[in-house]
């Protein structure tokens, strides 16, 4: 089974467009979107209607809570005055342009997804997040303490988690033992689709694959695919720029940070 999992497009139609292109050729079983749907640019309503016309299951990220509350907080951990001063305009610019079915559809949506699968001995318990398993808007970092990371997936009973709202991809693997056998616990953060950080300005998706023989304890039978695609970003820059919206999204675009 193929599973494509992506997060954080923040209302760039272009990218997330882009994204269906690429994932058509790939042929996914399923498809789950992490949340972060809306934000920091001038397509919020087009891309919660491309989500719900596909009916693909979808989490609330920390900003979809914060406008389908219609609250003038997202939920960011900015770190600077001048920060919280665009943050600021952009929830107000997407609060001010959604539409009532789109943000009566963010308010509703669920904060977790857990799927079990029964393939091997042990079943294989794979959670989705947004933030962490314990709030929304908790950022796991690559360079979270081992130990912090463990607890947070022993807490949850998770064997393979999935997260996003770093917008920074990584996958980490976790060894410990087992009825005196290995296992492995994953985490993976499936980086950004409409809004990358990671030095790399191409959207991010991940493709997971599992077998018949996928286990906790076979460390490389959960196969994890970062897939980066490219998209017109010059299309979503220029929107930016265009709309009332801070001009620096729109370089945050074009530089992938």
């Amino acid at each position: 089974m193929k599973i494509a999992l992506f997060s954080d497009v923040h209302s760039n139609l272009p990218a997330l467009e882009a994204m269906f292109q690429d994932m058509e050729s790939r042929k996914p079983d399923a498809i789950y979107c992490l949340g972060d749907l809306v934000g920091y640019n001038i397509w919020p309503n087009e891309v919660v209607n491309e989500i719900r016309r596909r009916g693909i299951p979808t989490l609330a990220g920390n900003y979809d809570f914060g406008v389908g509350r219609n609250s003038d907080d997202c939920g960011c951990a900015y770190k600077t005055e001048v920060e919280k001063g665009m943050g600021a305009q952009s929830i107000a610019f997407t609060n001010s342009n959604i539409n009532d079915s789109e943000r009566n559809y963010l308010r509703t949506l669920p904060a977790h997804i857990q799927l079990e699968y029964q393939l091997q001995k042990e079943p294989l318990f794979l959670l989705l997040v947004h933030g962490s398993p314990r709030r929304i808007n908790e950022y796991l970092f690559e360079d979270r303490e081992e130990k912090s990371m463990i607890r947070i997936l022993e807490s949850a009973k998770a064997d393979v988690l999935f997260f996003g709202h770093t917008h920074k991809p990584y996958h980490k693997t976790f060894e410990y033992l087992k009825e005196g056998e290995k296992a492995y616990r994953h985490a993976i953060n499936l980086g950004s689709v409409g809004k990358p950080k990671d030095g790399d300005p191409r959207g991010c998706y991940v493709m997971l694959t599992l077998t018949d023989q996928s286990s906790i304890f076979e460390r490389e039978s959960i196969a994890i695919e970062f897939v980066r695609f490219n998209y017109d970003i010059e299309k979503a820059a220029t929107a930016v720029e265009e709309s009332v919206l801070p001009d620096a999204y729109a370089m945050m675009l074009r530089n992938g940070v």
